[in-house]
Protein backbone atom coordinates (compact mmCIF):
# COMPACT_ATOMS: atom_id res chain seq x y z
CA UNK A 1 0.00 0.00 0.00
CA UNK A 2 0.96 3.89 -0.79
CA UNK A 3 1.99 5.97 2.06
CA UNK A 4 -1.17 7.92 2.88
CA UNK A 5 -1.51 10.91 0.06
CA UNK A 6 -3.43 13.61 0.46
CA UNK A 7 -6.51 11.99 -1.10
CA UNK A 8 -7.60 8.93 -0.72
CA UNK A 9 -10.44 7.11 -3.19
CA UNK A 10 -11.71 3.93 -1.82
CA UNK A 11 -13.74 2.64 -4.71
CA UNK A 12 -15.65 -0.59 -2.20
CA UNK A 13 -16.96 2.61 -0.52
CA UNK A 14 -17.39 5.49 -3.08
CA UNK A 15 -15.64 7.49 -0.46
CA UNK A 16 -13.17 9.87 -1.74
CA UNK A 17 -10.95 11.45 1.23
CA UNK A 18 -9.43 14.75 1.50
CA UNK A 19 -7.08 13.82 4.33
CA UNK A 20 -7.13 15.85 7.36
CA UNK A 21 -10.67 17.16 6.21
CA UNK A 22 -13.02 14.91 5.60
CA UNK A 23 -14.15 12.22 3.72
CA UNK A 24 -17.53 11.46 1.84
CA UNK A 25 -19.40 8.77 0.44
CA UNK A 26 -20.69 9.89 -3.30
CA UNK A 27 -23.52 8.67 -4.92
CA UNK A 28 -22.58 8.58 -8.55
CA UNK A 29 -23.71 5.40 -10.06
CA UNK A 30 -22.94 6.50 -13.65
CA UNK A 31 -19.33 8.14 -12.24
CA UNK A 32 -18.45 4.91 -9.93
CA UNK A 33 -19.62 2.33 -12.85
CA UNK A 34 -17.31 3.77 -15.76
CA UNK A 35 -15.27 0.99 -16.69
CA UNK A 36 -11.81 1.94 -16.35
CA UNK A 37 -12.51 1.40 -12.13
CA UNK A 38 -13.73 -1.43 -12.34
CA UNK A 39 -11.01 -3.72 -11.06
CA UNK A 40 -9.75 -0.85 -8.72
CA UNK A 41 -9.79 -0.93 -4.77
CA UNK A 42 -8.33 2.57 -3.52
CA UNK A 43 -6.14 5.30 -5.26
CA UNK A 44 -3.20 6.84 -2.78
CA UNK A 45 -2.77 10.63 -4.60
CA UNK A 46 -1.18 13.72 -4.07
CA UNK A 47 1.90 13.44 -2.41
CA UNK A 48 4.08 13.18 -5.60
CA UNK A 49 3.78 11.35 -8.69
CA UNK A 50 6.58 8.82 -8.28
CA UNK A 51 4.41 7.78 -4.73
CA UNK A 52 0.91 8.39 -5.92
CA UNK A 53 -0.39 4.84 -6.44
CA UNK A 54 -3.41 2.28 -7.58
CA UNK A 55 -4.21 -0.64 -5.75
CA UNK A 56 -6.18 -3.47 -7.78
CA UNK A 57 -8.87 -5.36 -6.58
CA UNK A 58 -7.25 -8.84 -8.37
CA UNK A 59 -4.07 -9.85 -8.38
CA UNK A 60 -2.80 -7.01 -10.43
CA UNK A 61 0.58 -5.02 -9.11
CA UNK A 62 -0.23 -2.10 -7.64
CA UNK A 63 0.64 0.87 -10.45
CA UNK A 64 1.18 4.59 -10.50
CA UNK A 65 -1.53 6.68 -11.05
CA UNK A 66 -0.23 7.64 -14.15
CA UNK A 67 0.46 4.46 -15.47
CA UNK A 68 -2.87 3.27 -14.31
CA UNK A 69 -4.10 5.63 -17.27
CA UNK A 70 -7.22 6.99 -15.70
CA UNK A 71 -7.47 10.30 -16.44
CA UNK A 72 -7.38 13.48 -14.35
CA UNK A 73 -7.47 13.05 -10.48
CA UNK A 74 -9.06 16.86 -10.61
CA UNK A 75 -12.78 14.42 -11.46
CA UNK A 76 -12.26 13.13 -7.66
CA UNK A 77 -11.65 16.05 -6.42
CA UNK A 78 -14.72 17.97 -8.15
CA UNK A 79 -16.94 15.38 -6.45
CA UNK A 80 -15.63 16.20 -2.95
CA UNK A 81 -15.59 19.52 -3.46
CA UNK A 82 -19.28 19.56 -4.20
CA UNK A 83 -20.14 17.83 -1.74
CA UNK A 84 -18.54 19.49 0.73
CA UNK A 85 -20.23 22.51 -0.56
CA UNK A 86 -23.30 21.00 0.48
CA UNK A 87 -22.17 20.05 4.01
CA UNK A 88 -20.69 23.83 4.61
CA UNK A 89 -24.05 24.82 3.15
CA UNK A 90 -26.26 22.37 5.45
CA UNK A 91 -23.98 23.53 8.53
CA UNK A 92 -24.48 27.22 7.93
CA UNK A 93 -28.58 26.46 7.37
CA UNK A 94 -28.70 24.47 10.67
CA UNK A 95 -26.34 27.32 13.26
CA UNK A 96 -29.42 29.00 13.87
CA UNK A 97 -29.81 31.67 16.97
CA UNK A 98 -33.39 32.04 18.05
CA UNK A 99 -34.79 35.35 17.47
CA UNK A 100 -31.68 36.15 15.32
CA UNK A 101 -32.42 38.29 11.84
CA UNK A 102 -31.09 37.02 8.49
CA UNK A 103 -28.41 39.86 8.50
CA UNK A 104 -27.28 38.97 12.43
CA UNK A 105 -26.30 35.79 11.28
CA UNK A 106 -24.69 36.87 8.29
CA UNK A 107 -22.74 39.10 10.30
CA UNK A 108 -22.05 36.20 12.81
CA UNK A 109 -20.75 33.95 10.15
CA UNK A 110 -20.45 35.68 6.96
CA UNK A 111 -22.30 34.48 3.84
CA UNK A 112 -23.99 31.78 3.11
CA UNK A 113 -21.27 29.35 1.07
CA UNK A 114 -21.81 29.64 -2.61
CA UNK A 115 -18.61 27.49 -4.05
CA UNK A 116 -15.81 25.81 -2.64
CA UNK A 117 -12.36 24.44 -4.26
CA UNK A 118 -9.77 22.35 -2.85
Amino acid sequence: MASLGQWTVIFEDRAIIKQGVASYGIEDDAFWSQQKYSNIWAIHFGNAVSSDEVEYRDETPNSSYVDANLGNFQVFIDKWDSQHLVTLQQNWDDNNVEGETSEQKITRLGARPTTYSS
